[in-house]
């Protein structure tokens, strides 16, 4: 009974993680800004970061399972 929130959580965050991850790789081999309005240094760090946190609680998640 405990372990459908879980899944449904773990899956949320490695989805959105993953696909934060493939944004940002894509924006930056293109050369294309990853946030308009700001630094693309600080946007690239924190984007990355975000997203390997929001991958990193997914898999977290699905460890508890």
């Amino acid at each position: 009974m405990e372990s459908g929130p879980a899944i449904f959580a773990g899956t949320a965050f490695a989805l959105f993680g993953a696909g934060l991850l493939v944004w940002t790789g894509a924006r930056v081999l293109h050369r294309a800004p990853v946030a308009h309005g700001v630094s693309p240094a600080t946007a690239i760090a924190l984007s990355t970061l975000f997203g390997a946190v929001s991958f990193a609680l997914g898999v977290w998640c699905f460890g508890r399972v």
